[in-house]
């Protein structure tokens, strides 16, 4: 069975049985439900979820990107301070990145000043960090491959 086809069907669409994914893949269910208990055991499927679009709801919230510039530990490199910085709730994502700063860290609030407040107590006073660019998400158009945006009108945009 084809390990990267499967991932992709699933990423694209977790709610698919067995039975459907066998069909799409020329596979039996049986083997099929072997291989996706194999890779949960193994760690290679981490989750499930559900993509939510929360500007289509009255519920409140607040998305950053920041990235940071830290100091890489001599023993463990930027592995302490991704450790440290992943554990706090607020924080939905994690990336060691190449370029002008270290790491990408994708933060959620229940405002812009929830997040500024998260940023200015929390993650700069880490030891590690050296500096911090906070880029607020005003509007989300396509996320984890789905648009999110468009085709459906929101009343509620353009008031202001």
């Amino acid at each position: 069975m084809a390990m990267e086809q499967l991932l992709e069907l699933l990423q694209g669409e977790a709610k698919l049985t067995p039975a459907q994914l066998a069909v799409m893949l020329g596979e039996r269910e049986e083997d099929v439900v072997k291989a996706i208990q194999r890779y949960e055991k193994e760690g290679v499927i981490k989750g499930y979820h559900a993509l939510i679009n929360w500007e289509r709801t009255d519920i409140h919230r607040a998305t950053a990107l920041i990235e940071l510039r830290v100091s890489p530990q001599k023993d463990t490199g930027f592995d302490e301070i991704a450790g440290r910085v992943m554990n706090f709730p607020e924080v939905e994502s994690v990336y060691l990145m190449s370029g002008g700063y270290d790491l990408a860290v994708t933060v959620r609030g229940r405002s812009f000043r929830d997040i500024a407040f998260f940023v200015a107590k929390r993650l700069s006073t880490l030891d590690s960090v050296i500096s911090t660019a906070t880029h607020f998400v005003l509007k989300t158009y396509k996320q984890d491959g789905l648009m999110t945006c468009g085709g459906e009108k929101d009343e509620r945009e353009g008031v202001f």
